[in-house]
């Protein structure tokens, strides 16, 4: 039995930082989506000395993930703005997801977040593997970036269990999803929020610079993306028409782009995602190879 867990995990959570470390004159914003995270997220906060406004933190059974967390950052990024706090935190129902919102009000995904951790990182030796683990959905603005700062990016299929699977074959110490699910085995065996969140307040400490420039790594490829529904019986990826046309269509992207098409591994959809720097193309690449398969 264990009747302290809360406190346990408050402190682990702490010793993922320097013992000096302090969020003495910080304002944030933290949005815990009513659900696991309602009590030790802000407490954690408020410990390191931070000034803490709470939203979604009043579960009743029903409301988790609605209109709140990472799923809805909408109120987060209002409040940071009334406020006038220096950032915000969005984490989902079971918290081991995190979406970040700058002092500006705007949202910033995973890719991002792993881009300043993975910097931090090697700036001061703690980075393995010289590089990180995400997966295809990763934007390829992402890994030009962490190319140019010499450092390379594995990636896997979409999940996190194929991310830290990843991560312990080649001895990575850090990998996630654009989704906000950062792994970091350093401290944890799995995705938690609001540790990843603790790594982005250390880097805003150290650099002393708005989070807004420190969330801006890279600049994103146009991406657009489109699911398809298909019927079970149906495979149409074998097709040799369709075939042609995605054949096609990745020769087009082959300079400064990328063609993923997959299957859901959880609905009946095949997602078809493009990325280049000519948001033209893409949307008409995506129009046509799903028009073929429609």
């Amino acid at each position: 039995r264990i009747s302290d867990g809360l406190g346990r995990y408050i402190e682990a959570v702490k010793t993922t930082l320097d013992p000096s470390f302090t969020l003495d004159g910080f304002k944030i914003v933290i949005d815990c989506a009513n659900g696991a995270s309602y009590k030790a997220a802000p407490e954690v906060l408020w410990e390191l000395g931070a000034e803490v406004i709470e939203i979604g933190n009043n579960p009743n059974g029903y409301n988790i993930n609605l209109n709140c967390g990472s799923m809805n950052p909408e109120t987060a990024a209002e409040t940071v703005l009334r406020e006038k706090a220096h950032l915000g935190i969005c984490l989902d129902g079971d918290a081991d997801r995190v979406v970040l919102i700058d002092e500006n009000g705007l949202e910033v995904n995973g890719d991002q977040l792993m881009a300043l951790i993975a910097s931090f990182w090697k700036q001061s030796d703690r980075l393995r593997g010289n590089g990180l683990v995400a997966t295809v959905m990763s934007n390829l603005g992402f890994e030009r970036y962490l190319n140019e700062i010499g450092l390379h990016l594995k990636r896997t299929p979409v999940g996190d269990r194929y991310v830290v699977e990843e991560m312990r074959r080649s001895n990575y110490n850090l990998g996630g999803e654009q989704s906000g699910h950062i792994v970091m085995t350093d401290f944890m065996t799995t995705g938690d929020g609001l540790v990843a969140a603790l790594q982005f307040l250390e880097a805003l400490v150290f650099y002393e610079k708005p989070a807004t420039e420190l969330l801006n790594k890279f600049l994103p490829y146009p991406q657009v993306i489109k699911n398809i529904k298909y019927s079970g019986d149906t495979d149409l990826l074998e097709k040799d028409s369709i075939k042609k046309i995605i054949a096609d269509s990745s020769e087009r992207l082959r300079n400064d782009g990328r063609l993923l098409i997959r299957k859901s591994g959880t609905e009946p959809f095949i997602r078809i995602m493009a990325e280049h720097h000519d948001p033209d193309l893409i949307k008409e690449i995506v129009q046509i190879i799903s028009h073929a398969m429609e």
